[in-house]
């Protein structure tokens, strides 16, 4: 008689509070559960997977271990927060990640109780779980503040600030350290796991409390090397003296995939009356899936893929991405000027750089996430005579504006900022939206300001940007693949403020800053069949702008729209003020300015955003209909 399957652990889990009810005995098979719907649903949505993988152990540990949601749990960035997500009542919809209506690919406040803070940058989770756990102390109630960050994010500056600042919270703070970077090797075996448990435990806290006491009662030469002895046995045996020095009670390292290490080792450190805590916890980024735990990456960020073979899908084969065409067109520079240099703050890949360091490694500096660090070491090398190239995301350069304006724009270094995922990313939703570049950068004096529309026009701003020695200069190109156009031989060298007419009209004209040039033209194609001449410019620069070529059109046109995917403040605001600067408007010429809303738009496929957004070519057709039917007393009609 055949026996009715055992039902998986994971089906009875909805909740940590469920989860809290298991023996410890089950923790394991949870876990294995835990990790396989995982990899099941990501398979089907693609995101990130090797960093979730790697912490399935320790997030069944900390909702066992800690009060969840009202021990406030703080995973830095959020990538990793897959299997949280999948125990904290959102199994069901996994299936919808990073798609639109479905689940962020981050911790996102508006989603559960659970994600106790919103993260998708690196290093904010130890400041904001200081924020929790001091909230709760003033209002004397309980709740501790619990961040998990990687040993990837401990190289920003900002992670130290907060812990250099964290001795008020006592022990209502705790900080795991999640280091996947080595191995499990021999020091993280059986002794250091006891080690940790005996350090954590309360007999060795009162003990190690009541020698501190006695040896302050000593002699000062004998309190200082009393001192310096329990810093040094301790650094030997389990590490830890930096985060000594700045005020935790460090516990470590020890096995992130034992359970039996783990629960023990948390237990003591909810418990323990000392100051704030740091655990050391060593993780296998991609653990337990064969074709994660084997590439070079560890599956770290995925398309949809095949569960048994790990086979991503990929797409067709297509025009190249913008960053390797940057990437390439810097490294073919460098070949003839020894004074290129590009920088990228821990994302070689992302931006690009990677292909740079192939052929330069001497000159290709990768300083972590660290963007502070990155603008003003660009700087230091633009005042030695060198040409650096900073290359960051749009929405991570906005990290290091201060360093922007400080130590670039008021000194006139001439910095290029090479500024990727411009505009609306997609899948990552609004926290990687590349939304206020020419905003924040075109406001400043001396700054140049550029926008490619297709691959083509960025080899040519990357090479404008390499001869611009008077200043800082920017340029901004979109995440993905370019638009196909062929690469030119010889790149050419653009004359600052001027920007192109690509299609001659007489009626309406469209100015373009950027990739919207396509649905630009498309636009124009759709005004064309109703009779409506249309004159299409790529502007190419935000700043300055190109003055003659929008006077020209003004005078010439009865409608000028703007078209840009950045937020309200750049381009659209900046030829509003020129024509109010010159009067052009007061022969009724009708400008209307369209950006992106404001608004923080969640994650979608790109199309779906920009329509969203009315930023495809049969909004821009609306809206010039609609500046065409304005009638006499000024009031626009209001769309259908």
């Amino acid at each position: 008689m055949s026996q009715t399957p055992a039902t998986p652990l994971l089906d009875t889990v909805d909740t940590p509070t469920d989860l809290r009810r298991l023996p410890p005995g089950q923790l394991r098979q949870l876990a294995d559960e835990l990790r396989a719907e995982m990899i099941s649903a990501v398979g089907q949505t693609g995101g990130h997977l090797g960093s979730g993988l790697g912490v399935v152990e320790l997030t069944v540990a900390i909702h066992y271990v800690f009060n969840t949601p009202d021990d406030r749990l703080i995973w830095d960035v959020g990538h990793q927060a897959y299997p949280h997500k999948i125990l904290t009542g959102r199994r069901a919809r996994m299936t919808t990640l990073r798609q639109g209506g479905g689940l962020s690919g981050f911790t996102k406040r508006s989603e559960s109780e659970y994600d106790a803070f919103g993260a998708a940058h690196s290093s904010t989770s130890i400041s904001a779980a200081l924020g929790f756990a001091i909230a709760n102390k003033l209002s004397d109630r309980p709740g501790k503040g619990i961040a998990v960050i990687g040993d990837g994010a401990m190289s920003a500056g900002m992670a130290y600030e907060a812990m250099n600042n964290a001795a008020d919270a006592g022990n209502r703070l705790v900080v795991i350290l999640n280091d996947n970077d080595m191995s499990i090797a021999p020091p993280v075996g059986g002794l250091s796991a006891y080690l940790a448990k005996l350090v954590s435990s309360r007999p060795f806290l009162s003990l190690r409390e009541l020698a501190r006491r006695f040896s302050r009662k000593l002699p000062e030469p004998l309190h200082k090397a009393a001192k310096k002895t329990d810093e040094f046995a301790r650094g030997m045996a389990m590490g830890g003296t930096l985060f000594e020095e700045l005020g935790f009670y460090y516990v470590g390292p020890i096995d992130g995939h034992n359970l039996d290490q783990l629960i023990p080792v948390l237990e003591n450190v909810r418990d323990a009356e000392v100051g704030p805590c740091l655990v050391h916890v060593v993780t296998q980024k991609g653990k337990g899936y064969g074709p994660a735990e084997a590439a070079a990456d560890k599956y770290h960020g995925v398309q949809k893929f095949d569960v048994i073979t790990g086979q991503q899908v990929k797409a067709a084969p297509g025009a190249p991405s913008y960053q390797n065409v940057f990437g390439e067109t810097l490294a073919k520079l460098a070949d003839s000027d020894p004074t290129i240099c590009a920088i990228t703050a821990a994302m070689p890949s992302g931006t690009g750089v990677d292909k740079f360091a192939q052929a330069h490694p001497a000159r290709a500096f990768d300083v972590g996430i660290a963007e502070q660090h990155a603008v003003t070491f660009a700087a230091g090398l633009a005042a030695q005579g060198m040409r650096p190239f900073c290359a960051i995301y749009s929405t991570f350069l906005q990290r290091a504006y201060d360093q922007v304006v400080h130590d670039v724009a008021i000194q006139n270094l001439p910095v290029r900022f090479a500024i990727d995922r411009a505009g609306l990313v997609g899948a990552d939703g609004a926290t990687h939206a590349g939304s206020f570049d020419v905003t924040y950068l075109a406001s400043l004096p001396n700054m140049v300001v550029m926008a490619a529309a297709d691959e083509a026009e960025l080899v040519h701003m990357t090479y404008t940007a390499a001869c611009h020695d008077s200043g800082p200069i920017a340029f901004r190109y979109p995440r993905g693949n370019g638009t196909g156009v062929a690469l030119p031989d010889v790149p050419q060298r653009l004359e600052i403020g001027k920007g192109r007419v690509v299609r001659h009209g007489s009626k309406v004209a469209i100015l373009s800053l950027g990739t919207r040039l396509a649905e630009a033209l498309k636009a124009a194609d759709q005004l064309e069949a109703k009779g409506l001449s249309t004159t299409v410019a790529d502007l190419r620069f935000a700043k300055p702008l190109d003055h003659d070529l929008i006077r020209q059109l003004m005078a010439t046109h009865e409608v000028v729209v703007t078209v840009e995917e950045g937020s309200i403040g750049g381009l659209g605001a900046h030829v509003l003020t020129m024509a109010s600067d010159e009067g052009l408007t007061d022969a009724g010429l009708k400008i209307r300015t369209l950006r992106l809303p404001d608004q923080f738009q969640d994650h979608d496929a790109p199309d779906k955003q920009y329509d969203a957004a009315g930023l495809n070519a049969p909004q821009i057709v609306d809206c010039v209909l609609i500046a065409l039917r304005h009638n006499s007393a000024g009031v626009e009609e209001a769309r259908a």
